[in-house]
């Protein structure tokens, strides 16, 4: 039987090491700007032609390559980091991994322009495919320049399974946020199709936030610093009436490289109990720095995932260390003992005399005695007390399954509604008490109202007597663009007044300027969560969610024409019974049931 074992080519092992790297055009930028990172570069240029499937180029002014050195760089395992296995363990850099060049370069076309401060003469090579093209001397500037060109050109099922420019450039400026956020001592700009998206200068990290998210975060932001033998802890945390719908404003960094922690985030979630809404996220960067050799980060190709020895420990630091930033912003609620927070009570002296309180009482006073003495108009009501409701007809209904409609009586003419605790509508039926949960009613006429807009394109809107600007990072204006259309066949107008600002001017009908905000910022985050491409379903998911953001909330007072309204709007709906999600709109308390609960 003939040997099946054989030792695979570079050309192949390249690619198969470059399914773990390079995920997508966003991968790229990230091993690029973390090696001229590493580089001692003060000035990173990130430039992006159709989402990075065109063209990456990324130019640094850092300390360049030898001749030699940058051929080496692509080689497979080349590093200038790593010398023996225990340095895994206290790795301090960014872009160590060796085979980053070597994948990109089996992927792509790759062009290298680099050279070193003390030399007269850079080096140029070119690399497609894993195969060297060309390598020559150049006359260039300090540093390093690569053109990554055609990414999976030479692996079509890959390339193909990419996700829209949109959506790509959205992973790009995720991965920019991310090293910028650590890197505030570095300018760093970004431009996709000649577009500048960030040019961000030196600065401190608070204000590379606000440059980064375009915001006055002055008022907003938190600062949090905990000291402790086992971790140290600074940054930022949003105030708690700050919190959005969207999530992409929580980040957390370990010695100065980003990571994903659900563990820690819980932590943090946890600060905030009791003291944010459930739903809304709370904006928090934290910078975390801790003893390289008691973090793994090597659990996961792209490192975003890391191992701590003491999870438990550090999870209560994070969690007293916000709590305590928190408190002493007056966020949480304190009682000052040492104050009199209510009634001064003056204290009993000599010359003040205290005394039982007395009441009068007439023995003889009789409540009836009004009527007695010919109060007629107050008899009539007590004798004819039934009379008071004459003339209401009552409604015969059913609440079986989600399909049946309910049968009214023709003779209905009026009805009589009663709001219960600011949650519930009642009113009368034959077979007992109809109750309808208002926030569940409006968000089912709200649904059928919006769908139906977005079926006959009708753009219902209504103007704004004053417009909402919103101002959004990079990455939710790059969704807000894609969702535009549908938005627009919602009832929204939008304007764009500069880069990621706009100004809303009309609504959908039943939508006002109080609650546009927070709707905007919910399609966003339902299209992060449930999206990559505008379905039928996902249309319907922001129908959905438009619908809840804009229905009423339980507590809002309504008056008898509001009941009314909301009444015969849910009955003209094709399910009034339950909303989209199953949950149930009505419910019939029945006039047995009633009489039971006064049976002796």
């Amino acid at each position: 039987m003939s040997d099946i074992i054989q030792l695979l080519p570079d050309s192949v092992a390249n690619q198969i090491a470059a399914g773990e790297v390079i995920q997508r055009p966003a991968s790229v930028v990230k091993e690029l700007v973390e090696n001229a990172l590493d580089a001692k570069a003060t000035d990173i240029k990130i430039l992006v032609k159709d989402a990075g499937k065109t063209l990456i180029r990324v130019i640094d002014n850092g300390l360049g390559m030898s001749e030699t050195d940058a051929r080496l760089a692509f080689e497979r395992h080349a590093t200038s980091k790593i010398r023996k296995a225990t340095d895994l363990f206290a790795i301090k850099t960014m872009g160590f991994r060796g085979e980053a060049l070597a994948s990109i370069a089996a992927i792509a076309d790759v062009e290298l322009k680099t050279k070193q401060k003390q030399t007269e003469l850079g080096t140029l090579i070119n690399i497609s495919a894993s195969e060297l093209k060309e390598q020559e001397p150049i006359n260039c500037a300090n540093g390093s320049s690569f053109s990554v060109k055609n990414l999976f050109f030479n692996i079509p099922a890959r390339r193909k399974f990419l996700k829209s420019n949109s959506t790509e450039l959205r992973h790009i400026i995720d991965e920019v946020q991310r090293i910028a956020l650590t890197n505030n001592k570095i300018s760093i700009s970004l431009f996709h199709n000649n577009s500048e998206i960030y040019s961000l200068s030196e600065s401190n990290k608070h204000q590379r936030i606000i440059n980064i998210f375009k915001a006055n975060k002055n008022y907003k932001l938190i600062s949090v610093n905990t000291k402790t033998t086992l971790i140290n802890i600074d940054g930022f945390v949003g105030k708690p009436e700050n919190a959005k719908k969207t999530s992409g404003e929580q980040y957390f960094f370990v010695n100065n490289r980003y990571m994903r922690h659900p563990y820690f985030y819980k932590a943090v979630v946890s600060a905030y109990e009791n003291i944010i809404t459930r739903g809304l996220y709370p904006s928090f960067f934290l910078y975390l720095t801790v003893d390289p050799s008691q973090i793994d980060i090597n659990i996961h190709p792209t490192k975003t995932e890391i191992k701590f020895e003491s999870e438990r420990d550090i999870w209560q630091i994070i969690n007293a260390g916000i709590r305590e930033s928190l408190g002493k912003f007056n966020i949480v609620p304190s009682i000052d003992f040492e104050k009199p927070n209510f009634v001064d009570i003056p204290s009993p002296t000599k010359h003040n005399n205290n005394y039982s309180p007395r009441i009068s009482i007439n023995p003889d006073f009789n409540p009836f005695d009004n009527i007695k003495r010919g109060d007629k108009t107050q008899k009539d009501n007590i004798e004819n007390w039934d009379s008071l409701y004459s003339g209401i007809d009552e409604i015969e209904s059913t609440n079986k399954v989600p399909e049946q409609q309910l049968i009214f009586d023709e003779s209905v003419q009026q009805n009589w509604f009663l709001q219960l605790k600011g949650k519930y509508i009642m009113t009368p039926v034959k077979s007992g008490v109809m109750i309808i949960n208002q926030k569940f009613a409006h968000e089912r006429i709200l649904f059928e109202e919006f769908s139906q807009n977005i079926i006959s394109d009708k753009y219902v809107s209504q103007k704004l007597i004053f417009p909402v600007i919103i101002e959004f990072s990079s990455s939710d204006y790059e969704i807000l663009n894609k969702l535009d259309e549908t938005i627009y066949k919602l009832g929204f107008r939008i304007k764009e007044l500069e880069k990621n600002k706009i100004e809303i001017d009309g609504v959908p009908s039943g939508l006002t300027e109080t609650n546009t905000k927070d709707t905007i910022e919910s399609l966003i985050e339902d299209y992060k969560e449930k999206a990559t491409n505008i379905t039928d379903e996902i249309k319907q998911n922001i129908v959905l969610k438009m619908a809840k953001c804009a229905s009423i909330n339980y507590g809002k007072q309504l008056n008898t024409q509001d009941m009314q309204t909301i009444f015969d709007n849910l009955f003209s709906c094709s399910a009034p019974n339950y909303t989209v999600e199953g949950k149930k709109i009505i419910s019939i308390l029945k006039q047995e049931e009633i009489d039971k609960l006064f049976e002796v």
